[in-house]
């Protein structure tokens, strides 16, 4: 570990103590999420700003998956080894009402699968609904009480579509919110990263922030790259938790993901 940079990423990996060459000219464009359905009609969202043509990738396992929750929810994760599908959280990030018609939504091609059993990602760090928490605005799935609370005090997971391959997961993507009347499923493999290539060369450039992907079951820690926080006191107290748990787990320090929009 002495070769990581300060935030805790590998040497390169880290775009603050390496950043990337500003590209030429970039297009910056100001937008707001497409309407996705009843479920978030109606509802105020942040304005995002993307440059065009960032989201591309080479290879569709590099893909990285964001599993967010409030740091209180940890310990238990950390005892569990994994993080369990419709596991009762110390601090819920979604109002029950919206949680309990999410987790009724019947899976495709899945008998028997309904969302709740099934651990949600984002498919970026900048997700509407996280972009939401982290600016206080109001949003379908996320807790009044929850608004008020500092981006600090929650925490990333994050993984890999290759991770998740690895691990034999059977596993979803979504094109936009779960619950919305419109949002297709890839469900099977093949499928499923058909969807991600689709969303990554979508021209709205909202695609990857309304989209989620799901593992059904459990995800294993194992398959967790890293713990990612907002600053040097967001990792102190995560690292004291890892050594209460007795697990062990890089933990990255990168404030762009927790910074209001």
């Amino acid at each position: 570990m002495s070769d990581e940079c300060i935030h805790g990423f590998e040497p390169g990996m880290c775009a603050t103590c390496f950043p990337k060459p500003v590209p030429e000219a970039p297009i910056v464009t100001a937008v707001q999420p497409r309407p996705r359905g009843t479920a978030t009609r109606g509802r105020a969202a942040p304005t995002v700003k993307r440059v065009a043509g960032s989201a591309s990738v080479a290879d569709i396992g590099e893909q990285r998956v964001y599993h967010l929750t409030h740091v209180s929810n940890l310990p238990g994760i950390l005892t569990a080894g994994t993080i369990v599908a419709g596991l009762e959280p110390v601090v819920d990030i979604s109002p029950a009402g919206a949680r309990a018609e999410r987790d009724s939504v019947q899976i495709p091609g899945l008998a028997d699968a309904k969302l709740a059993d099934f651990v949600p990602f984002f498919l970026s760090p900048n997700a509407l609904m996280w972009q939401s928490i982290r600016s206080g605005t109001a949003h379908p799935r996320v807790s009044r009480d929850i608004l008020n609370s500092d981006a600090a005090d929650f925490v990333l997971l994050v993984s890999t579509v290759r991770q998740l391959i690895d691990s034999a997961k059977v596993f979803a993507v979504t094109d936009g919110a779960a619950e919305a009347e419109r949002t297709r499923f890839g469900v099977n493999k093949v499928d499923a990263e058909a969807m991600l290539r689709r969303l990554r060369s979508d021209a709205n450039p909202d695609a990857l922030l309304e989209a989620e992907l799901f593992v059904q079951g459990s995800l294993p820690l194992e398959s967790v790259s890293l713990i990612g926080v907002a600053h040097d006191k967001a990792r102190a107290v995560v690292r004291q938790i890892l050594v209460e748990a007795d697990a062990e787990a890089k933990v990255a320090v990168y404030p762009p993901w927790f910074a209001a929009e």
